[in-house]
């Protein structure tokens, strides 16, 4: 049995609400940006992903506008800094309604970082730094997709195992539904299954 959910019956808010507690865990882009006055802002978007590989580009979803939107829509430049879990408290209230003169990182006590390749700065805390400029903009009802083109990764040297992030060291934070986060958890690993070598490694239910 099913509970059957027509999003034009309940509402914006609460359908909402359902999505949100659904598409989980979703990852964080701690988005830091730079208004055309010069104020910094700092504000988490959990609708997040990579959208290209070459060229390489990311996005995040602004729901309504936000001060992040109409920055990178001034500047065209943006840094998405990883959400770690020991910054859990600091990601959580730059989610803050703050007013647009108020920077966030005064605000929550985190640090600037010089960016290599955009003028806005990275949060130095942040154990990985993506420096993008703006691609395109996408206009979705009453939310925004912002695509931007990656121009710099810098990745904090204590998180490396060999060539690659560790996952353990990067200790990601996640939304899930209504307040609730997650962090790493149990990590599986599973090679994928070419056609060639079907079966493979997988074992039907029942089998």
């Amino acid at each position: 049995m099913r509970v059957d959910v027509d999003p034009e019956a309940v509402g914006r808010r609460e359908f909402y609400a359902l999505l949100n507690s659904v598409v989980v865990p979703r990852p964080i882009a701690w988005v830091s940006s730079l208004s055309a006055d010069g104020v910094l802002n700092l504000a988490p978007h959990s609708f997040f992903t990579v959208s290209c590989v070459q060229p390489p580009m990311v996005q995040f979803t602004s729901v309504g506008r936000k001060d992040s939107l109409n920055n990178v829509e001034a500047t065209r430049e943006f840094v998405v800094n990883f959400a770690a879990e020991p910054l859990y408290e600091q990601v959580n209230a730059s989610g803050t309604n703050f007013p647009p003169e108020i920077s966030e990182f005064e605000a929550i006590g985190v640090t600037t970082e010089p960016s290599a390749t955009v003028a806005v700065p990275r949060v130095a805390e942040s154990p990985v730094a993506i420096e993008c400029t703006l691609h395109a903009t996408i206009g979705l009802g009453d939310c925004t997709v912002v695509i931007g083109h990656v121009r710099h990764l810098a990745i904090d040297a204590a998180v490396m195992d060999g060539d690659h992030p560790d996952i353990h060291r990067l200790r990601p934070l996640a939304r899930l539904g209504k307040d609730e986060w997650t962090t790493l958890g149990e990590v599986r690993e599973i090679p994928r299954i070419r056609y060639s070598q079907w079966p493979g490694h997988f074992t039907p239910p029942g089998s």
